[in-house]
Order: C-alpha cells, then sequence, then structure tokens
C-alpha cells in the first residue's frame, strides 16, 4: 500500500509531525511555473513583466520566491503591501490594485514608494494626487478599464462587464480622458498607461486574445480622439489551472509566450506602439503547487450519499461552498487500492453547506484515521480562510528534496484570543 510523497516527502510523516489540516506547497513546483512565466513572456518589441497576483496566496516566504524570480508583485490592501515591504520585495516593482482603497492605504503605499497604484476611479485619482502633493512623493498610475468582455467563468470571478464593481466601462471615453487629466495635471502623479483584468479560471487563449484586440483598438482611439499616449498595458490574469481531469488548461508558459506574440501581431494590425506588457498570473503560479491534508474522523451513510468527514472545510477552503469549486482527492496513504466507492467529503463546519467534494471515489476502505489529500488547493484557500467556528488556520510547510520548512504556525486557540480586550473608549 503505497502513500503519497511530495517534495520528496512521505505525507504520513509530515502529518506526524505538523498534524492536520496541513497546507503543503511543492516548492519546486512554484519555482517552475514562476520560471515558465518569466522566461516564456519575453518580446524584441517592448519590455515584458510578470506580477504575481499576491491575493492568491500571500506569506513572506512565497514573496521571496517572487523576488527571486525577478519577478513584480500585485498587491490589493494595506496588509499585503505590508507584507511584501516585510519580505525585502524591491518597492519599485509593487502594484497596488483595489477598487476602494482608503488613505490610509494610498498614504502608506506613496511613503514605502510602491511602484504603481492602479486606479480604479476619479475619486481615488484626485485623492492619490493630493497625497502626492501633500508628501512629496512621486507615483506611476495605470488606470483600470473594463473591455466588457463575458469570460466563461464562475459570475463570482467574472470582473470584466459593464456592471463590475472594478475599473471604468471602456465605453465612458470622455470620462477616461478627464481622469487622465487629473493625474497628467499632477506635478507627482505619472499616467503610465491601462490594466484590464476580464475574470479568473479562464482555460482557454481566446478570451484574452479578444481582450488584447479591444485594449489596443480603444488605446488607439485614446490617442487618436482624445491625444491620451500609452505606454503600458497590463491585460491582467486569470489564467486557469487543473483542478479535476476535466480541466484541460494551457500550460502557463505556453499561454504567456501566446499572449507576447498576439501583442506583437495586433500592434502592427491596430497601429498602435507599447513599452511595456505586463501579465499578473496567482492561481497559476501557486495553486497546482499546493495540497491540503487532512485526517479521516468520522464516517456516515444516508439514504443517498455516503459522508466521510475530515478535520478542516470550509473554515481553510471556502471555495467549494462560496462558488462550487471542484476539487480532485485521494486517500493519501492508499494509493493504488481500486477507488470502488463514492464519498461526499464534508468539513467540520457547522455548515450543511461545508461540503469540499461532493462525489469522490475512493477505495471502500477508507476509515477514521486515514489521511485525506486534496490537489491543487495552493490558491485562495489560505488566503480565505477564517476563524469560523474558532477553527484555527492550518500549519503551511514548503518542502523540496526532502527538506520540509514552516512558513506559517498553525494558529492556535491562544492566537484566537489574543486580540480581546474588554477596555473603555475614551469618548
Amino acid at each position: 500500500m503505497a502513500t503519497l510523497e511530495i517534495g520528496g516527502i512521505d505525507c504520513k510523516r509530515l502529518a506526524e509531525i505538523s498534524g492536520t489540516p496541513l497546507l503543503i506547497y511543492d516548492e519546486a513546483k512554484i519555482e517552475e511555473q514562476l520560471a515558465a512565466a518569466t522566461e516564456n513572456f519575453q518580446s524584441q518589441r517592448f519590455e515584458t513583466e510578470v506580477v504575481y497576483a499576491a491575493k492568491a496566496f500571500s506569506c513572506k516566504a512565497i514573496f521571496e520566491k517572487v523576488r527571486q524570480a525577478g519577478a513584480g508583485l500585485d498587491v490589493v490592501s494595506g496588509g499585503e503591501l505590508y507584507c511584501a515591504h516585510q519580505a525585502g520585495m524591491p518597492m519599485e516593482k509593487v502594484y497596488f490594485h483595489g477598487n476602494n482603497k482608503s488613505e490610509e492605504e494610498l498614504r502608506m503605499a506613496l511613503e514605502l514608494g510602491c511602484g504603481t497604484v492602479v486606479l480604479d476611479n476619479d475619486m481615488e485619482c484626485r485623492k492619490l494626487a493630493r497625497l502626492a502633493e501633500e508628501l512629496k512623493k512621486p507615483i506611476q498610475v495605470l488606470l483600470r478599464v473594463n473591455p466588457g468582455i463575458e469570460a466563461h467563468t464562475h459570475e463570482y470571478i467574472r470582473t470584466s462587464g459593464s456592471d463590475s464593481k472594478f475599473g471604468i466601462s471602456i465605453a465612458k471615453k470622455n470620462e477616461i480622458k478627464a481622469l487622465v487629466n487629473i493625474a497628467m495635471l499632477s506635478d507627482y502623479v505619472q499616467f503610465k498607461g491601462f490594466h484590464s483584468h476580464i475574470g479568473s479560471q479562464i482555460t482557454e487563449a481566446a478570451a484574452f486574445e479578444e481582450a488584447l484586440a479591444i485594449m489596443l483598438g480603444f488605446i488607439r482611439e485614446m490617442r487618436d480622439g482624445y491625444n491620451i499616449s500609452t505606454k503600458h498595458l497590463s491585460i491582467g490574469g486569470g489564467f486557469g489551472i487543473r483542478y479535476t481531469a476535466d480541466d484541460k488548461p494551457i500550460p502557463l508558459g505556453e499561454m504567456a509566450e501566446i499572449l507576447a506574440r498576439t501583442c506583437e501581431r495586433l500592434l502592427d494590425e491596430k497601429g498602435v506602439r507599447l513599452e511595456k506588457l505586463l501579465i499578473e498570473p496567482g492561481r497559476s503560479i501557486v495553486g497546482e503547487a499546493g495540497y491540503s491534508l487532512y485526517k479521516v474522523g468520522f464516517s456516515k451513510d444516508t439514504d443517498t450519499k455516503h459522508f466521510l468527514f475530515v478535520d478542516g472545510g470550509m473554515s481553510d477552503n471556502i471555495r467549494p461552498a462560496l462558488y462550487q469549486a471542484d476539487y480532485s482527492c485521494d486517500i493519501a496513504n492508499r494509493l493504488g487500492e481500486a477507488k470502488n466507492k463514492t464519498y461526499c467529503i464534508a468539513g467540520k463546519n457547522c455548515e450543511s453547506g461545508d461540503i469540499l467534494i461532493k462525489e469522490a471515489k475512493l477505495p471502500d476502505t477508507a476509515c477514521e484515521g486515514d489521511l485525506l489529500v486534496m490537489y491543487a488547493t495552493g490558491a485562495y484557500g489560505y488566503s480565505m480562510a477564517s476563524n469560523y467556528n474558532r477553527a484555527g488556520r492550518p500549519e503551511v510547510i514548503f518542502v523540496k528534496d526532502g527538506k520540509a520548512r514552516r512558513v506559517l504556525k498553525r494558529e492556535s486557540y491562544e492566537d484566537q484570543l489574543r486580540l480581546e480586550a474588554d477596555e473603555p473608549l475614551s469618548l
């Protein structure tokens, strides 16, 4: 009876040392994906930059990997910005996104020397210009524009429609011109270009090729009709990964090369020039590198289902409950056994919707004490984890070449009580 190994280490040994639930990252896979993106996203006609989307998974250890790969970093909050600074990221390679950045966050970005703010609306642009003037701090900006493409993905992770909470519709060219003028009139704000993002977990290239065509056509219109010069364009991220056998994503390196070649061709077709093209992979860097390891507890049979309960759930991976995300799994200590029974994998959180996998084919010998591994949980698992039911966030380890290191400690009960207070407020 074989047991799954990750990074050359037996999963049973990892569970014995670190406990469960446990999030395990194959460090070599992360490095491989970063290299695939940076090495294939190249052009002789314009500069390119791969920018890792921190929201997929953020901690100092992953930011160090990004820095070592020479990639940029996309952050969406003061917390991610602070972590990037503490991890030693070159701040000029940090891009600050978000639709409702607070004044404190914008001030922090300026004071820490953040390279680029991705503007979402005119109110933000005015506030940033005022703060940059007040602090005498220069800042580059991109403006987020929604190209209106309906990507084939879940409605919660589509981001470029006219009703999206993010950015400005591509149709509102006069508003875009007015916003760019605000930036251009500032002595400290430098307008560099535009940003777009059409959604997440997109597995075909056609949607990104269409987005490039639309955005480059838009850049030509803004040049010819509004005298706005665009030097940089970010086409965003959202590149899909393989969660189950039904997923057929284009490998990240291949997708990166497709986008570079497509942009070269479209520049000629649209009659425009660019100094830099950017992409923002997040899930495709860390998703398939991550494994969630659980201990099997009780089981239960109903009239229609065979439940197998594990010691985690929606508190460490809310994606199945939030938007019906699918995963695959195995009994990590029973590899090779016939998968002859269909189970419903359920967590221990007090919600009927705490189902990790609705139908999983596993050996009928699965029992209490076994280890269940869920694949491709490296993106949006830990970063969306919560303390629901006072569950603690899991430990996170990196493994490579038979060695393991803890990068995030398991959250204890004492950790959760650390913020409890009974302090009178001065009114």
